[in-house]
């Protein structure tokens, strides 16, 4: 049997990828490894957000192409966004690469690999308007199966300025309903516990059928009848669509979990109108209020992109002052890096200083990071529900797991304490960023 090796770069939208990728190559006659050297394919599912991922990409390439030189025909693909936004760059700079395939080229994905098998180049790198990746099922890899995803929409409306995510995903386009509520079962089915629903921007998504439209809090409805699933998350949702209906249904239903990625971008006006975000800080703010007075539990973070076209001291200071202000359980924290074929590459001068950028993110990690060690010392002492998600990094005898709030969490193994288990702990000490807590009696089966 061939096997398939395969390295994620980027959002939960790639790791979602990979996983279909797999589940369809799987359903092709491969076999995964996770030893490069024992794979005839090699991929590598790529991001190009960010100029840094971009370059990690193009060193990992190079480095993975040696494989390709050991006697054995092993082929080496580049999938995802790199390969939709760098199109015929990506062969001519890495001429060793065999396939270049975009994100709506997986569906071909297994007859690709035959071509490229027979010595021709392959590049499919077209958008689809209508591809949704119905009926491609995934095939879970985080913590033993434990987290399933599942995109419920592809592409993105909303052009940002800073953007490429419209140019290398498209426009948006939603999975109807009952497709995303097969594959929400088929994980079920599998042993998944909780089910994280994607999409660029995932709240704004809506599906017309039989005359009538499912918006994302019907959505929600439907995903959590599913027997089985014990938590849903959902990521990232846009702050101009967090509407009153979506805020009820999570209050309403239990499975939906208490934490909300929100991305703020910036707390300067002038800064999110260049970057074409549509809302203010004020209307951030009173979104942010809103969540937190329906749900006093909820855990908030955020994205946060510092150094942007035009970003001057005193709009930094405002995004800082926000940080105190709003407090966020944690945050992703970035400098910009201008993009081709974006907005603002086109018509905004990337004109602040590399030191200045530097500076300004130093700024906010450390902002951050105290902010988020106050939070989880505030932990210490509380009763909380974890769910088993795999090992531990530090240790075999530690389990790593998350609150319903998204708060990592480190547990001995025990009895009833194991992989897709939901444990009852307390909070006994908190670290940078994490949580430790020993199990208490109470625990659910699986």
């Amino acid at each position: 049997m061939p096997t398939v090796y395969l390295e994620t770069y980027g959002c939960q939208m790639n790791v979602a990828d990979s996983e279909m990728v797999l589940g369809l190559l799987g359903k092709a006659g491969y076999a995964r490894t996770l030893d490069p050297a024992l794979a005839d394919v090699i991929l590598i599912n790529t991001c190009a957000v960010r100029e840094r991922a971009v370059e990690r990409v193009r060193g990992r390439a190079s480095s993975l192409a040696r494989y390709k030189a050991n006697g054995r025909h092993v082929l080496l693909g580049i999938t995802g966004c790199m390969a939709e936004h760098l199109r015929h760059e990506v062969r001519q700079q890495a001429p060793y690469v065999d396939l270049v395939v975009g994100p709506d080229g997986y569906r071909r994905l297994p007859g690709h690999i035959e071509r490229a098998r027979l010595g021709e180049p392959v590049e499919d790198i077209a958008l689809d308007a209508h591809e949704t990746y119905a009926g491609l099922d995934a095939l879970p890899t985080l913590g033993s199966g434990v987290i399933g995803h599942v995109a419920v929409q592809r592409g993105c409306d909303r052009f940002c300025s800073f953007c490429v995510v419209p140019f290398t995903r498209g426009r948006e386009r939603a999975t109807a309903p009952a497709e995303v509520v097969r594959q929400v079962a088929a994980l079920a089915a599998s042993g998944a516990r909780e089910v994280q629903l994607l999409g660029q921007t995932v709240n704004s998504y809506r599906f017309r059928e039989s005359g009538h439209e499912v918006g994302f809090a019907d959505l929600l409805r439907q995903v959590a009848a599913v027997d089985g699933i014990e938590r849903i998350r959902f990521v990232s949702p846009y702050p101009l669509d967090f509407t009153g209906e979506v805020i009820a249904a999570m209050v309403e239903l239990p499975k939906v979990c208490r934490h909300v990625h929100l991305p703020l971008q910036s707390a300067s006006d002038a800064v999110l109108q260049r970057m074409q975000r549509g809302y203010s800080f004020g209307e951030y703010r009173a979104l942010v209020a809103r969540l937190r007075a329906a749900m006093p539990e909820i855990a908030i973070t955020t994205d946060l992109l510092v150094g942007f076209c035009g970003e001057s001291d005193a709009d930094f200071a405002e995004t800082l002052a926000a940080l105190g202000e709003l407090r966020f359980d944690n945050a992703f924290m970035f400098a910009y890096s201008q993009r081709r074929g974006t907005p603002a590459a086109r018509h905004l001068p990337d004109d602040v200083p590399a030191e200045a950028k530097q500076q300004r993110l130093a700024h906010v990690i450390e902002a951050q990071r105290r902010i988020t060690a106050d939070l989880y010392r505030a932990q210490v002492g509380r009763r909380e529900r974890v769910l088993c998600e795999s090992p531990s990094h530090r240790s075999a005898a530690e389990l790593l797991g998350r609150t319903d709030a998204f708060r990592p969490v480190i547990v001995a193994q025990g009895a009833g304490v194991a992989v897709g288990r939901m444990v009852d702990v307390v909070i006994e000490r908190s670290g940078p960023g994490t949580l430790h807590a020993r199990a208490t009696a109470r625990e659910l089966a699986p």
